[in-house]
């Protein structure tokens, strides 16, 4: 039998997560997860029914959205932050029959027509049938919606199996490790490979509710540990250590430092390095793919990699027609393989577009593989392929030369209209130091190539960030 998480039928006396001072073993879970289905199954909550959890900051949570996923129900994770308009959304769309929540007065009414239960479920002991890594959806993972409303990707059990056992060998991750992060627990990030990796491993998790450089070192230096953060916290965290030399111990004791989520500025990267002795490494996924590369740890990789596919999975580089690309070429990503969702809930319509008949997902991310199957990731074809001068241009490679200027902290590129170009180079930065647009623009054209070149360098206090700390295009000025 291949159980989802095999620590929990074979349960010990070790700790096995922990959200500030609360902490359980993994027998403490395990009867916590049976008590947890059985008030369901009270409450007349059959297997394979929705099941909303709010994403609030507490070990219960933790435990509901581990027991769902253990014991056979579909987890909606709800991130307390959306507006009605994305909750009513969720709730038509999905329709759980109960939502659950650590502190229930703080989100009752938000989600329309679903009645609100607390976490701390009393339900009866005894035992249930663990759920194995099978095909049947597991999560309903709903996506950013900056195109229109969030669609949600069923996810398998099977496909989360298959990608943490991928990322296992890929980061030589065992049950000696315990995860660090301060992620919410409604994207793939902190919810599949943070907090579901760490049980499918056999290790521990260390939740951190809210991020702050000092918790991370407190908790970083206790244990064998693993930390997965997404890149500003990374900067802040080297902003951080500079001035502080028990989290520069913290962050070396660390087995593995990962990012994802969106691309580390190589600058961040080797001020790390310099600090640390340690390199980033980092990965790439999409919600519906789950994770789909990695950086093999102990393996040399270049600069601005997210590493190769995981074990077992296919890469290919599709050109605006859907022909593979030749080699070398800048082409969108296309990934088949078992970590591959299920579809959208009610849009065939929009599976049928990403998902086609030979099982290939286009991701609608921009690309380039190198000889050593090393990928990097240039964009989104959708708002980073600028076509400008006859040229085509990876928003991502003008953000990367930006960053390594001096006096900017953070960049975005975007391609505007432009009736003699086709489309202009536009660049949106925060500085750290004045700096004269020309500059900047000059900086890009040796560095990366004349073409390349801003034509309009925008200074900007902030750029808009969603919850992962991505940066959400539609929303520049």
């Amino acid at each position: 039998m291949n159980a989802l998480f095999p620590l929990l039928a074979s349960p010990d006396d070790r700790v096995v997560l922990r959200v500030g001072e609360a902490s359980l073993t993994a027998k403490e879970l395990a009867r916590r997860c049976v008590a947890h289905a059985r008030a369901l199954e009270a409450r007349g909550v059959t297997q394979g029914a929705h099941v909303g959890v709010w994403t609030q900051a507490s070990l219960d949570t933790c435990v509901a959205l581990i027991a769902n996923a253990a014991t056979g129900f579909v987890t909606v994770p709800l991130d307390p932050k959306l507006g009605p308009r994305e909750l009513g959304h969720v709730a038509a769309d999905s329709r759980p029959v109960l939502s659950l929540a650590a502190d229930p007065a703080a989100v009752a009414g938000r989600l329309p027509g679903v009645p609100v239960a607390p976490l701390t479920l009393e339900g009866a002991d005894g035992s249930v049938p663990w759920r194995t890594a099978d095909r049947a959806p597991l999560l309903i993972l709903y996506t950013s919606g900056t195109t229109g409303l969030p669609k949600g990707a069923l996810i398998a059990a099977s496909s989360v199996a298959f990608d943490l056992d991928g990322l296992a060998r890929a980061w030589r991750w065992t049950h000696e490790d315990t995860v660090v992060h301060a992620l919410p627990l409604f994207h793939v990030h902190g919810l599949v490979v943070g907090l579901f990796g760490a049980l499918r491993a056999g290790g521990a998790l260390h939740w951190l509710p809210r991020f702050e450089p000092g918790l991370v070192a407190e908790a970083l230096g206790a244990r064998r540990s693993m930390f997965f953060a997404v890149p500003t916290m990374y900067h802040r965290l080297s902003e951080a250590a500079s001035q502080s030399p028990a989290l520069v111990a913290a962050l070396q004791s660390a087995r593995v430092l990962v990012s994802g989520s969106a691309a580390l500025p190589q600058r961040d990267q080797l001020r790390l390095e310099q600090l640390t002795g340690k390199r980033v490494i980092e990965r790439y996924g999409l919600t519906e793919t789950l994770i789909n590369t990695a950086v093999r740890v102990g393996a040399p990789f270049p600069p601005g990699s997210v590493g190769r596919p995981v074990d077992g999975l296919e890469l290919k580089l599709f050109d605006d027609d859907r022909r593979p690309t030749l080699p070398g070429a800048m082409g969108e990503i296309a990934v088949r393989g078992p970590n591959v969702f299920l579809g959208y809930l009610n849009r065939p319509d929009a599976t049928a577009a990403v998902l086609d008949a030979e099982g290939w997902f286009f991701t609608g991310d921009l690309g380039t593989v190198d000889g050593d199957g090393h990928v990097r990731i240039v964009g989104r074809r959708a708002t980073d392929l600028i076509k400008c001068g006859g040229y085509k241009v990876g928003a991502g490679e003008v953000e990367a030369a930006l960053l390594e200027h001096p006096s900017v902290r953070e960049a975005a590129v975007v391609g505007r209209p432009d009736a003699d170009l086709g489309e202009r180079i536009v660049a949106f930065v925060v500085v750290s130091a004045p700096v004269e647009p020309k500059a900047l623009e000059d900086h890009v054209a040796a560095l990366a190539s004349p073409h390349k070149r801003p034509r309009e360098v925008h200074v900007v206090t902030e750029l808009p960030r969603n919850a992962m700390g991505k940066v959400v295009k539609s929303r520049l000025p």
